[in-house]
């Protein structure tokens, strides 16, 4: 809503044209500062950055989903048998058979088979064939074929105590964005003050080149009529050489007004961030933006509370920060807990006797870590963390002190500039009536050229003081505002 309005007041400065030039106010010209102030433009791209930094903080509420997969080939496969074990195996039936021979079961075994009309030379070989066989398919049941794994996992942790970590750090989150937001009004606040100086600046030295000129123009006048009271014998060559100085010294005067004029636009040009040869008329240069100024009270609100200056609010919110980084310390010896829960496949299949299809199965749980010994790191920690809040403390109060008294000076320095345009303005006149009594006694004849001088200079004096005094009590109240932190 500031950008459009500023940019709407940029807009009706910008219509009024005096031939080429254009008029411009005061607003006008804070409106062009403001929108093409750099580094007013890159603190509001820290008000971003703190909004981004914000959302993410926001984030650590929330669970996270990780996952993880893999292929693996191992130049040998895993056996769950041991050499000696399968070799056992294979050889079951004969191993058997020797057993009973050398034990001397064979034999009753023989019988046995013979009563039963069997012949033992068939039956026992065959017996011992079908073990062997039965040896070796348990020795296949026991191949897991693990030379190419593939596995994955997917999990999911959801933070439920963290030690206060979360909170402190989205609080911490909270007051960057609020110092950010504060930081573009202390930037506009002095993007305004130097605007203003420069305004002023410019508007004062256009008066001084008037007055300048008047001057000139008055010591010529008093030069041409010398020059005539020269040739009528009634005044002398000395008299027409302290004029023709006195014309070259308001000649002088002229061209260090001009000089320092066209500098201050300059400045005012790149202030708004226009080319430094535009051209341009302000507003209060014109002769009723001077009877304005002369004619205007300027009262600033008298308002005893500074808690609105960005300095100070900046300074609360690192003192906050500072609170929040000693909770942030703390956090990591604090237990911690967690939800954990995700599900874990591959392929052979571990679940199912390492089929070479993929399998898997889900898992949940909750994990609690608790610092148990660190050394009284976390202590130091804290310590360190608190000294840094209880220095941000000092440092506020210092500065609120400093901005009181910074407050205090400038009320005094309004009082006093409003005091010095009364006095200047009273001058004004007398030097008016002085000048005009001088003028009708010279051209009577009862002054001579260097008393009309003197009241042309104590004139000029005069309406130089008074546009010193009006213009420095333009930027007492600005300084005052500033001040108290209510420049807009």
């Amino acid at each position: 809503m500031r950008r459009i309005l500023f940019s709407l007041i940029l807009w009706v400065g910008c219509l009024g044209t005096v031939g080429a030039q254009r008029v411009l106010s005061l607003d006008s010209c804070r409106a062009m500062a403001l929108q093409g102030n750099k580094q007013l433009a890159s603190t509001r791209l820290s008000q971003d950055l703190a909004r981004d930094v914000k959302k993410a903080a926001r984030t650590k509420y929330m669970p996270k989903v990780d996952a993880l997969g893999g292929y693996t080939y191992l130049s040998r496969e895993v056996k769950l048998l041991s050499d000696e074990q399968q070799s056992k195996l294979n050889n079951l039936g004969t191993n058997t058979m020797t057993s009973l021979t050398t034990s001397g079961l064979g034999t009753q075994l023989a019988t046995v088979l013979t009563s039963l009309g069997l012949n033992p030379a068939t039956v026992l070989p065959t017996l011992a064939g079908s073990l062997n066989q039965t040896g070796q398919g348990i020795v296949d049941a026991f191949h897991t074929d693990t030379r190419s794994i593939w596995a994955g996992t997917v999990q999911l942790r959801q933070p439920l105590y963290m030690g206060g970590a979360i909170r402190a750090a989205n609080r911490m989150a909270d007051l960057s964005g609020e110092m950010a937001e504060i930081r573009i009004d202390h930037q506009t606040q002095e993007t305004l003050y130097d605007i203003d100086k420069a305004y002023w600046l410019v508007v004062s030295l256009r008066q001084k080149q008037r007055l300048a000129e008047s001057y000139r123009d008055l010591v010529v006048k008093l030069s041409g009529d010398v020059q005539k009271m020269i040739q009528e014998g009634v005044a002398t060559r000395a008299d027409g050489l302290k004029v023709d100085v006195k014309v070259n010294e308001a000649e002088m005067q002229i061209t260090q007004v001009e000089n320092g004029l066209s500098l201050s636009r300059m400045l005012l040009c790149q202030l708004c961030g226009m080319p430094l040869d535009t051209e341009f008329v302000l507003e209060d240069e014109t002769p009723e933006g001077e009877l304005k100024i002369k004619n205007e009270k300027l009262k600033v609100e008298d308002v005893s509370n500074v808690g609105e200056r960005p300095e100070l609010q900046l300074l609360e919110k690192a003192v906050e920060i500072g609170k929040q980084t000693e909770k942030l310390a703390m956090s990591p010896y604090l237990p911690h807990v967690g939800l954990v829960a995700g599900y874990s496949f591959s392929n052979p299949n571990v679940l199912n006797g390492f089929q070479q299809k993929v399998g898997g199965m889900w898992n949940v749980g909750v994990m609690v870590h608790v610092p148990v010994w660190n050394w009284m790191e976390g202590k130091f920690k804290v310590r360190a963390a608190r000294t840094a809040t209880q220095m941000a403390r000092l440092n506020l109060d210092e500065a609120r002190e400093k901005i009181d008294l910074q407050v205090a000076q400038s009320r005094f320095k309004v009082a006093e500039a409003d005091k010095r345009v009364a006095r200047a303005r009273k001058n004004i006149e007398s030097a008016r009536e002085n000048l005009r009594c001088a003028d009708a006694g010279f051209h009577e004849g009862v002054m001579d050229a260097t008393t009309v001088m003197q009241a042309q200079t104590a004139w000029q004096q005069a309406e130089t003081q008074r546009i010193e005094a009006e213009i420095e009590l333009k930027m007492a109240e600005v300084t005052l505002r500033k001040a108290l932190g209510i420049l807009r």
